[in-house]
């Protein structure tokens, strides 16, 4: 892995600080960083400092080339190290985020299918520098829809998921001269090794046990075994699905949801005790305690016509929302809920708030699988330093 010292310009930065509006800023920090990472880069590459004399050298220093990088923040201008015999490459163009290019995609697409306000033309301006063609964006896309399909698609049955966590949001893409809502449907996983995965994602007209279906399909033809659980929320759609396509599989109703459900249904005043038995519940250490501190919570409140109606979700959805203590301690924390898949959803709506409408369905999908992608890498960069 390549260490860097920086040793930036700071007269060049100042200079842009003072002239400039804080975009220009933020560019020209951006600018001289990557420069001095790149440069570093060909050091490790020559195993040689510049001026230095070694007998390990590789090659030669040669100059640079100016190449452009378009970011979400705008068009910058790289100096690029060169090799004399041309074999060193930057990583830093390939590292470049897949999100940020499907982001700066989608809102090309919006110029060029005539869908844009004033307001996205001048963001497409900052970004790009340039004038918005039709060829532009298809190079573009067929840059990056390759590598996000490549990895949608890819194989799955190199490795056993025991835990599967499923959920949906939705999203606006535009039809013709129609906005239409649609589904985006995400799957993640544990392994047994406690590694996080994304398995994939799915783009279908509306949520239902026909769509959840072949969503599970799709994963399976990749090569998915059904999993020891699925975690997920309480749509009867998705119930269902989980049913007709994972045999044998046991299902947990996220926890999160399920407490949030009944404490909905409670009266708005005098709950505090009601509140603290059902917590106790699910602080239980053993499923018998659980049961136990249920039965003890309906022996309270079920002469109470006022907690009816929280009483009736807890009993109809208790055992489906306490699957995850016939799982051993430790993975149990992990898999009681979709915590972990709500905060990645959230990390994907953050882009598409922007956007708003995606002018199709195939920018919608490249945009929210190249955010899943460049988590995935984080899932792992983390693993790794966890050593676990």
């Amino acid at each position: 892995m390549t260490l860097l010292k920086f040793n930036l310009n700071m007269d060049l930065l100042k200079e842009s600080i003072i002239n400039s509006n804080l975009d220009s800023v933020i560019k020209s920090a951006i600018v001289l960083i990557l420069n001095e990472f790149m440069e570093k880069e060909r050091d490790d590459y020559l195993q040689a400092a510049a001026y230095e004399r070694s007998p390990e050298r590789r090659d030669y220093r040669n100059g640079y080339y100016e190449r452009d990088l378009m970011m979400s923040i705008g068009k910058i201008q790289l100096k690029v190290p060169r090799t004399r015999n041309g074999e060193f490459s930057t990583t830093v163009f390939e590292k470049y985020a897949r999100c940020d290019q499907a982001f700066v995609l989608s809102m090309l697409e919006m110029v060029v299918n005539g869908v844009s306000t004033r307001k996205v033309t001048k963001i497409v301006e900052q970004l790009c520098g340039e004038n918005v063609s039709k060829s532009f964006v298809s190079s573009l896309t067929k840059q990056l829809d390759p590598i996000v399909n490549e990895w949608a698609n890819r194989p799955l049955n190199t490795t056993y998921y025991p835990y599967i966590f499923v959920d949906a949001m939705y999203i606006k893409v535009r039809e013709g001269h129609s906005v239409v809502s649609k589904a985006a449907y995400i799957a993640t996983a544990i392994t047994d090794q406690n590694k996080r995965e994304i398995l994939g994602v799915h783009i279908d007209h509306v949520e239902s046990a026909e769509s959840w279906s072949r969503f599970f399909q799709h994963l399976k033809s990749r090569g998915l075994q059904s999993p020891k659980l699925v975690i997920s929320d309480a749509h009867e759609g998705l119930r269902k699905a989980i049913q007709r396509e994972f045999v044998g599989t046991s299902w947990q109703r996220c926890n999160v949801h399920f407490k949030r459900n009944i404490i909905d249904k409670l009266p708005k005043k005098d709950t505090a005790e009601f509140r603290t038995m059902l917590k106790r519940i699910f602080e239980a250490v053993t499923i018998e305690d659980m049961r136990q501190f249920k039965d003890e919570l309906f022996e309270k409140f079920s002469d109470q016509a006022r907690f009816e109606k929280a009483l009736k979700i807890l009993d109809e959805g208790f055992e489906d929302t306490i699957q995850y203590m016939n799982f051993p301690e430790k993975i149990r924390p992990h898999i009681r809920s979709t915590n972990t898949l709500e905060r990645l959803n959230q990390e994907v709506r953050r882009r598409e708030r922007v956007i708003r409408i995606f002018p199709n369905t195939q920018s919608a999908f490249r945009l929210i699988g190249a955010v899943l992608m460049d988590y995935q890498e984080i899932y792992d960069r983390r693993k790794n330093l966890s050593g676990r």
